[in-house]
Order: structure tokens, then C-alpha cells, then sequence
């Protein structure tokens, strides 16, 4: 195990979803290169993760500020 990083990570480019289980505080975030991408990885974990569309990053920041909850139909 070592020391913890200092400086926050860049984003790269792209699209980013955040997964978490049902009733949690805290998730993965999982990135996408394209837009196909980001909705085929909502439809495989909607069913069983709480799905939260962070949106897109462009140069390390997100272009849509506020995040959106996915909720499945």
C-alpha cells in the first residue's frame, strides 16, 4: 500500500457516469468516449445501481455543472 496521491486527476475528454448501489453515498465513475457509449453503459447497470450522467468533460471540467439522476423505467 502506499502514500495517497496530492494533486486531483485530470479527466480525459468524453463522457462520465457515475455508479453507486442503491442507498450509498459513494460510487465509481465510469468514462465513455462517445455519447453511444455512456447510454449503453447506463442501460447494462440501471437495473441494479443507482445511475447518476455527470456529464461531459472538457479540458479536466464538466461542461453541464449540475448532475443528472438516471432513473429506470
Amino acid at each position: 500500500m502506499g502514500r495517497p496521491a496530492t494533486r486531483p486527476t485530470k479527466l480525459k475528454d468524453g463522457y462520465y457516469i457515475e455508479i453507486r448501489n442503491k442507498g450509498s453515498k459513494s460510487g465509481v465513475k465510469l468514462y465513455s468516449g462517445t455519447k453511444l457509449q455512456m447510454h449503453r453503459a447506463i442501460k447494462m447497470y440501471e437495473r441494479s445501481k443507482e445511475v447518476i450522467i455527470l456529464g461531459e468533460s472538457v479540458d479536466g471540467k464538466f461542461v453541464d455543472k449540475d448532475p443528472k439522476v438516471h432513473v429506470a423505467e
